[in-house]
């Protein structure tokens, strides 16, 4: 008797072709509907306030350009086009564009003369692996090189978002993570983190490079910190953080018992190839070992005085002079704002005690911008890539119920059309 009702049992479970219970799991497998894997759901509150408020922003500045009417008169190099979205590939984006269509052309072409000017501009200063991408990009999907550009731009900005939220989330927790990622899309400079410009991906390689440092993975680091100093220039910060950082762990056998040798030392030797293989390419291909550097200083006003150029401009905007170079009143009075907020921000920052790779690169940041010339205007541009800053403030408005939130939010959203977007594109030279 037992085992005919055994058999009966796992008779009837098998089922036959005919059975109803056949098609429940088919039935299950078509109606199931799809879900995120479980390790990218933390983050899906930090990207979808970083869509939504990149959106708002951008349509902001959409109706700000179409209100004014002023980029259909402008020169589509400079800040003009046919289209409200054609300025955002303008300036920089130009440069870009012009490399991912035809490459580089290496060349120092003297002027003469003693002027600020004295090399002609080529596009040997722009860093290859931005329009590496969108050339790759173009010629797999057929956007063309403009909409390529862009993609690349949104889909690294996302990853970006991603990397901030991940590294403030090890410090300060989820909720102040994802309120990071939403202050890093309306900070000061962030226009062009949808637009034909480096930054986006910049500051994704820097994140997640940081965040790699920070979890003791120290071959990614590495080929991260590498991949950055063929994006930009200003990946030397990165490279020295990432460096330091792996230089400490070194020097302290608790470090070296916990991450070994092998991989700070990889990525110690591995983060600078970049940058130097790509500054030594330039100088071999023009003939002089120094051309690069050459270029920024003689052809953009470029290069690093110690803070001479910042001091300057500062006092002139303190007794409301503008007798300095490259002033924009707009978007100079913005920066100086920013710069006075520094001090205050730094010093919140550490109280939060942040691991050391993160303090290094964000004060090697600081000390880079602000102790070079370059256009003063842009410097709330070249410290977006200085995250870690939005820490402290990323903390304390985590602890604001949602609805507190969500008025803040809109409310810098609606804003940063204008400061993070139209004042960079059209009242100065991004």
């Amino acid at each position: 008797m037992d085992t005919a009702a055994d058999d009966t049992v796992t008779d009837g479970s098998a089922g036959t072709p005919d059975s109803p219970s056949d098609d429940r799991p088919e039935r299950s497998r078509r109606t199931r509907r799809p879900t995120l894997p479980d390790g990218a759901r933390p983050y899906l509150p930090a990207l979808v306030l970083y869509g939504v408020t990149k959106l708002v922003g951008l349509a902001v500045f959409a109706s700000l350009l179409e209100y004014a009417g002023d980029y259909e008169g402008k020169n589509p190099r400079f800040g003009g086009g046919a289209h409200w979205w054609d300025v955002l590939a303008t300036w920089d984006g130009w440069w870009y564009l012009q490399v991912a269509e035809h490459g580089y052309s290496p060349s120092l072409v003297r002027l003469g003369g003693d002027g600020l000017f004295t090399v002609q501009q080529n596009s040997v200063a722009f860093f290859p692996l931005y329009p590496a991408l969108i050339r790759t990009v173009s010629e797999v999907t057929g956007l063309g090189l403009y909409g390529s550009g862009m993609l690349v731009s949104v889909v690294c900005s996302f990853l970006a978002a991603a990397g901030v939220f991940a590294v403030v989330r090890l410090v300060a927790g989820a909720r102040a993570g994802t309120v990071a990622a939403g202050l890093w899309a309306v900070a000061p400079g962030a226009g062009v983190e949808w637009a034909v410009y480096s930054e986006s991906l910049f500051v994704a390689l820097a994140a997640w490079a940081c965040y790699a440092v920070m979890t003791g993975r120290w071959v990614t680091a590495g080929l991260l910190a590498f991949t950055a100093g063929l994006n930009r220039p200003t990946s030397a910060v990165l490279i020295g953080a990432v460096g330091l950082a792996a230089l400490v762990t070194l020097a302290r056998p608790a470090g070296r018992r916990e991450h070994g040798v092998r991989g700070p030392v990889y990525a110690m030797a591995v983060a600078p190839l970049g940058l130097l293989g790509y500054i030594a390419w330039v100088g071999h291909s023009t003939g002089e070992a120094t051309a690069y550097f050459t270029l920024q200083r003689e052809g953009w006003a470029h290069f690093f005085d110690y803070g001479a150029y910042t001091l300057d401009v500062l006092r002139n905007l303190a007794v409301g002079k503008g007798d300095y170079v490259f002033a924009f009143s707009t978007p100079d009075l913005l920066s100086l704002q920013l710069v006075l907020a520094l001090p205050f921000l730094i010093a919140l920052m550490l109280r939060k005690r942040p691991p050391l790779v993160l303090v290094a690169y964000t004060l090697a940041t600081i000390v880079t911008v602000l102790g070079t010339q370059q256009m003063f205007g842009n410097t709330m541009r070249y410290l977006l890539p200085a995250f870690p800053l939005l820490l402290a403030p990323a903390a304390a408005l985590a602890r604001l119920k949602r609805p507190a939130l969500a008025v803040f939010f809109t409310t810098a959203a609606l804003a940063s059309g204008w400061y993070a977007h139209y004042v960079i594109f059209q009242l100065g030279v991004p």
